[in-house]
C-alpha cells in the first residue's frame, strides 16, 4: 500500500482554499499510484477555528467541502480532518472529526477522545469528546486512526483518564495513524517524538504521524510529519516550517520501504525545557518567525511593513526579519532621532537599512517634543524631568510611524521583547503599538543570538548594533541597566516564573538573590495590564504571553 503524508499550509475559515490545495495533493497522489493520502487535524476549516465553530454557516461550509474532496477519493483514500456534527441532543454540538473518504464517499470517521484546554488549546469549549473506539478497515488492513492529543496520554503523570489506543488495539489493528494540529515551540520537539516513539514502543505497531505548517495569527505550526516501522525506526520525516508531501510503500508483511528523500530526518531535537540557553534552537526561532510575519501578511493580504528603526538590537533584528520574510522592497524603516539619540545610533540604523536595501526615512521629533512640552508647562510648570517626558518622545513615535502607517497602507512590526514586556518597560500606546510583535516571545539574549545567526553569512546587522549597551536613549546617558537587572540574571528569573512555572521560593532555591527575584516577579505581574492591551505575538517558547498565558489583571499575588 503506498501511503502518501501531506503536511500543508492551511487558512482559517478559507475553504475555497484549503479544498483545492487538498484536492490537488490527492490528485498528485493518483498520478504515483497512491492508495491512502492523510492529512492533518481539521485541514478542511484551518486550525484552530475557534469561535467560527459557533456558526452554523461554518459548519455547513466545512461539510460541503468534505462531498467536494470525497469526489476525488476514487481510487484513492483519503484521511481528512473537519468538524461534524453530534447528532445526539446531549453534549457539545460538534465533534474534532478525522473522516475516511473513499469510493467518493464516506467510508468512516472517528472522534477526538482527548480534547486539550490547556495553554493555547480550547478545544472543550466547542468539541464533545468520543466514547466509543472502533478501528476502519480499508483495503484489508485494520487502521487505527486518532487525532492529536489522543495519542499524548502516555506520560507517567497523565492528564486523561482514558487513552485511545489502549481501546483501538483490543481490535488488532495493523497501522496506527495520527492527523495533528501540534504546535511548535523551541522546546517541543524531543517531546513529540518521544511520545511518537512510546506509542510504537506500546503498541508495537508502525505509525503514520500527519502534522500541520504555518502560522495563524500567533501560533506556529512546524509540520515534521514523520513515519516510523513497529521497531521505531525513523523511516522518513518531512521538512519543518514548509509544506511538503512524501511517500511510503507500506509492504503486506507490515514493513515500510523508504521512497523519498530523507535529508531532513535530522535536527529533530531541542533543549531541556527546564533550562534556559539562549542559544539553543536559534536556527528553529529563526525559521519560525519568517513563516510568523510572512503568513501574517499573506493570509491578511497586507504587503508592505513599516518599522520603527531606531538603531537598537530589537529593532534592527525585526528589520532583518521582516526584510527576510516580504522581500526588501515592501518594507519600510522610520527613523525617528529625539534630542537625546546619540549620533551612533542615526549612522548604526541607516548603516543596517543600506545593507538591507530597504527603503528609509528621517523623521527628528525634536520640534514635535519641544511643542508638546511647551503645551504642558502651564500644568507640569516647574515639576522635573521625568517618566512623563520620557514617555511621550516614544508616544511621539508611535504617532508619526502609525500616520505612515494609515497614509501608506503598511502594517507595523512591534520590536519589544519578551524581557521588556514581563518587566513593563514600554510605553503603551509609543512602542508598544504595532499589529503584530515580532520579538514578544524572545527574551533579550535570544534576540542577540537571533541577531549573530543573521549574520552568520555576513554582516547585515552592524556589529556596532550588539557590541553598545541597549538603551532606550530617552535621557541623557540612559541605559536599558539603570532600570533593568543585567539581562544574563533577568532573562533566566523570568524564563524559570514563565516558562517552568517555578514562584520565588523555588527560583531563590536556584541561588538568586531574594530581594531581586521578589522585585522581578513583581514587575511582570504588576504590568498585566500592559500586556493585555499589547498586540498579537509569534509564539517559539513553550509559554507566550497571550492567549496561552492567563493571568489576571488586578491579581496581588507576589506582591
Amino acid at each position: 500500500m503506498r501511503i502518501f503524508l501531506a503536511q500543508q499550509n492551511y487558512h482559517i475559515g478559507n475553504f475555497e482554499a484549503n479544498t483545492l490545495k487538498i484536492i490537488e495533493a490527492i490528485k498528485a497522489a493518483k498520478e504515483k499510484q497512491g492508495d491512502l493520502i492523510v492529512f492533518s487535524e481539521l485541514c478542511v476549516c484551518g486550525y484552530p477555528p475557534r469561535d467560527f465553530l459557533e456558526f452554523e454557516d461554518f459548519i455547513d461550509k466545512s461539510i460541503q467541502a468534505i462531498d467536494t474532496i470525497a469526489q476525488y477519493a476514487d481510487g484513492i483514500g483519503v484521511i481528512v480532518g473537519a468538524p461534524a456534527r453530534n447528532p445526539v441532543l446531549a453534549g457539545k454540538n460538534l465533534y474534532n472529526t478525522a473522516y475516511l473518504l473513499y469510493d467518493k464517499a464516506v467510508q468512516g470517521t472517528v472522534f477526538k477522545t482527548l480534547l486539550p484546554t490547556y495553554d493555547i488549546f480550547d478545544e472543550y469549549r466547542y468539541f464533545e469528546p468520543a466514547n466509543e473506539w472502533n478501528v476502519l478497515q480499508f483495503k484489508g488492513k485494520k487502521l487505527a486512526l486518532t487525532i492529536c492529543e489522543d495519542i499524548w496520554n502516555l506520560e507517567d503523570d497523565p492528564l486523561y483518564r482514558i487513552c485511545p489506543m489502549d481501546q483501538l488495539i483490543n481490535q488488532h489493528p495493523d497501522l496506527m495513524i495520527n492527523i495533528s494540529a501540534s504546535p511548535f515551540d523551541y522546546t517541543h520537539a524531543d517531546g513529540r517524538f518521544s511520545i511518537i516513539e512510546k506509542n510504537v514502543a506500546r503498541y508495537q505497531l508502525p505509525i503514520i504521524y500527519c502534522n500541520t505548517v504555518g502560522a495563524q495569527t500567533e501560533i506556529i505550526f512546524d509540520g515534521g510529519s514523520l513515519v516510523l516501522d513497529a521497531k521505531g525506526k525513523l523511516v522518513t520525516r518531512l521538512s519543518s516550517f514548509e509544506e511538503d508531501m512524501q511517500w511510503v510503500d507500506w509492504t503486506d508483511e507490515g514493513t515500510f520501504i523508504q521512497a523519498t528523500d530523507t535529508s531532513s530526518t535530522t535536527n529533530i531535537h531541542s533543549p531541556n525545557p527546564i533550562q534556559f540557553n539562549p542559544e539553543s534552537g536559534i536556527n528553529n526561532i529563526h525559521a519560525a518567525l519568517i513563516m510568523g510575519i510572512r503568513d501574517y501578511f499573506k493570509k491578511m493580504g497586507f504587503t508592505k511593513a513599516i518599522i520603527a528603526s531606531s538603531g537598537g538590537i530589537d529593532s534592527a533584528v525585526v528589520l532583518a526579519l521582516a526584510c527576510e520574510a516580504l522581500g526588501s522592497e515592501h518594507v519600510q524603516a522610520l527613523l525617528m532621532p529625539s534630542p537625546f539619540s546619540s549620533d551612533h545610533s542615526v549612522k548604526d540604523a541607516v548603516q543596517l537599512s543600506q545593507n538591507l536595501k530597504n527603503h528609509f526615512d528621517i523623521l527628528p521629533i525634536k520640534n514635535v517634543f519641544d511643542a508638546c512640552q511647551e503645551s504642558l508647562s502651564t500644568i507640569f510648570k516647574d515639576l522635573p524631568f521625568s517618566v512623563a517626558e520620557e514617555n511621550l518622545q516614544s508616544r511621539i513615535r508611535g504617532l508619526l510611524v502609525m500616520a505612515l502607517s494609515n497614509k501608506f497602507g503598511s502594517i507595523l512590526l512591534n520590536t519589544s521583547n519578551k524581557s521588556e514586556l514581563a518587566t513593563g518597560y514600554g510605553t503603551l500606546y509609543g512602542d508598544m503599538a504595532g499589529g503584530l510583535s515580532v520579538l514578544g516571545d524572545c527574551y533579550k539574549q535570544q534576540v542577540y543570538a537571533l541577531a549573530r545567526f543573521i549574520n552568520r553569512n555576513g554582516e547585515i546587522i552592524p556589529q556596532n548594533i550588539l557590541d553598545k549597551h541597549p538603551s532606550a536613549e530617552l535621557r541623557p546617558g540612559q541605559k536599558d541597566s539603570d532600570s533593568l537587572p543585567d539581562y544574563a540574571i533577568l532573562d533566566e528569573i523570568l524564563y524559570q516564573y514563565i516558562e517552568c512555572r517555578q514562584g520565588p521560593k523555588e527560583i531563590i532555591a536556584l541561588g538568586y538573590e531574594p530581594t531581586l527575584v521578589q522585585r522581578i516577579l513583581k514587575l511582570v505581574n504588576s504590568n498585566e495590564y500592559k500586556r493585555n492591551q499589547f498586540c498579537p505575538i509569534i509564539r517559539v517558547s513553550p509559554k507566550a504571553f497571550g492567549v496561552g498565558r492567563r493571568m489576571p489583571i488586578v491579581g496581588r499575588y507576589l506582591y
